[in-house]
C-alpha cells in the first residue's frame, strides 16, 4: 500500500530576506535555511519551502490555501503584526463565503496569495 507523508510546494520570492521576515511575523517557524531555499512550518502538518527564485507572472499567479480551526483569530494576529504596513503587502479582511468557508487574503511580497479559511 502506497503512503503519503507530506506535500510541500515552492514558494517563490523576489527579495528572499524580506520574504523570510514576512513568513517569521505571519507566524510560520523557519527550519533550516541557505542561500537558495527556506522551510517554513505552522505546527505539525503545514510546511512550506520559500525559494529564493522569482518570476513575476508565476509569483501573481500562485495561491496558497491555508485551511485553519479559528480563522478570526488569525485575522488578528495578522493585523496586530501588521503586515501591510510594514511589508507593503494588501490584506484582505475576512468574509463568508458561498462555498461553506470563512476566509480572508494575504498578499506576500512577491505578490504570492494565500487564501487563509476555516470551515464554517
Amino acid at each position: 500500500m502506497l503512503r503519503s507523508v507530506e506535500l510541500k510546494t515552492f514558494v517563490p520570492a523576489r527579495d528572499f530576506a524580506l520574504s523570510m521576515d514576512f513568513y517569521q511575523a505571519m507566524g510560520f517557524k523557519r527550519g533550516w535555511s541557505d542561500e537558495q531555499m527556506a522551510y517554513f512550518s505552522h505546527g505539525d502538518h503545514c510546511a512550506f519551502l520559500l525559494q529564493n527564485f522569482y518570476v513575476k507572472e508565476q509569483a501573481e499567479n500562485f495561491v496558497m490555501h491555508l485551511l485553519v480551526e479559528e480563522v478570526d483569530a488569525w485575522w488578528q494576529q495578522i493585523q496586530a503584526a501588521r503586515l501591510d504596513e510594514r511589508f507593503g503587502t494588501r490584506l484582505i479582511a475576512p468574509q463568508d463565503q458561498p462555498w461553506g468557508m470563512r476566509e480572508f487574503m494575504v498578499f506576500d511580497p512577491s505578490g504570492v496569495l494565500w487564501r487563509i479559511a476555516q470551515n464554517s
